[in-house]
């Protein structure tokens, strides 16, 4: 008989992974001009001989290998192991989330990061993967039982305290992105309208006792000033002002890395992380941002292809849940850039600074690989 390989090269998505390697390239590419802020790079002022500091981009830079390691190994092993542990997986979200909430460090103003060897670790990456396993088990268990409540609450009542001490940190961006992952797994999964009314009601209630209870004074700013950014452009809109600007100013071709008055000059606050699409719109214009946008297209095609074309209910929910909070990720950075949706904090995937996020995104493709090798229909 034919030997077999858990591998199988064939099937591997090279398209995929390649995405995800060229967003990297731009990230760092990216993460490499703005080091030059300051520190003698071509509008450095006075020519200062001051060398830049490359610690973010070589940090960056070693994540990605390791995570680019991560995607290539984890194809081998089969992914539909993780159903099995998916409750299991879901307690050890609550810990994590409970630990860092006692435990963690605080950065500007969330609690929501283990700093350890200088590295600061940011469970809530993790928590987001660990959640789409569980959902995907959960709701594939019940898949053509028909449209029950019970499913619904259960589902809802199980991602509660996970959301909870997520809105407890606070970190409004990664609550929303739970709560969109999960509201479109239930409805691919079958609902009646009226429990989608009562789905729209709860997230309502959620959404009125995170801004009486639970947002802080600045993340309150954040949303007033994508309502009115101009009513204080110096203060509240000072971000989404000088990002506006940036992106504006890029025009066709950019101005070269190292020339973006914006992020070289500092105007642009959080250009490493919340505002690195301003970033790279400034300095590489429409082109590089079409190219972006063009790679984060073809992740996303890949990831609903394999949706479709899965062998089983557990392997489509989960490709589906991987592709739409890698895309929810991305169309609110974008949004917040491009003062289309509020500023939250979420940055762009693969692209912007954040080793904790870099590596899960990673796990994420190799999840996708292996199920491209394993639990497709051809």
């Amino acid at each position: 008989m034919p030997r077999t390989s858990p591998y199988d090269i064939v099937k591997f998505d090279w398209l995929l992974l390649a995405a995800s390697m060229l967003l990297v390239v731009f990230g760092l590419t990216a993460l490499y001009s703005t080091s030059l802020a300051g520190a003698g790079g071509p509008l450095s002022s006075g020519g200062s001989a001051v060398p830049p500091d490359l610690g973010n981009f070589w940090k960056q830079f070693w994540f990605a290998v390791f995570g680019l390691v991560l995607a290539m190994a984890l194809p081998a092993f089969d992914y539909r192991s993780l159903a099995r542990t998916s409750k299991q997986l879901l307690i050890l979200s609550v810990l994590l989330l409970l630990a860092v909430l006692i435990f963690g460090s605080t950065v500007r103003g969330t609690t929501g990061w283990f700093g350890i060897a200088g590295f600061g670790i940011q469970p809530v990456e993790l928590v987001k993967f660990l959640v789409i396993v569980f959902l995907a088990k959960y709701l594939s268990d019940y898949a053509g039982q028909g449209r029950g409540l019970r499913h619904v609450l259960v589902s809802g009542l199980a991602m509660l305290p996970v959301v909870a001490l997520v809105l407890m940190q606070p970190d409004f961006g990664s609550a929303f992105l739970l709560l969109v992952v999960w509201a479109v797994l239930v409805m691919v999964a079958g609902i009646r309208r009226s429990h989608l009314l009562l789905m729209a009601v709860g997230l309502a209630v959620v959404a009125v006792l995170a801004w009486t209870l639970l947002l802080r004074p600045y993340q309150k700013d954040r949303i007033t000033s994508f309502l009115d950014p101009d009513s204080d452009p110096l203060g509240r809109g000072y971000n989404v002002t000088q990002s506006i600007i940036a992106i504006g100013s890029g025009g066709l071709t950019g101005k070269g890395m190292g020339y973006g008055s914006q992020s070289q000059l500092r105007f642009l606050p959080e250009r490493q992380t919340d505002f690195i699409f301003a970033v790279i719109a400034e300095e590489l214009g429409f082109v590089g941002v079409f190219f972006l946008c063009l790679l984060f297209g073809v992740m996303f095609w890949r990831g609903f292809r394999l949706a479709v074309s899965a062998r089983d209910d557990f392997s489509a929910y989960l490709a589906l849940g991987i592709t739409v909070s890698i895309a929810v990720e991305v169309f609110v950075n974008l949004g917040g850039n491009l003062r289309l949706m509020p500023v939250t904090g979420m940055t762009l995937p693969f692209v912007s600074y954040g080793g904790s996020s870099l590596l899960v995104k990673f796990v994420m493709v190799g999840v996708l690989e292996s199920m491209s090798m394993k639990g497709t229909k051809s």
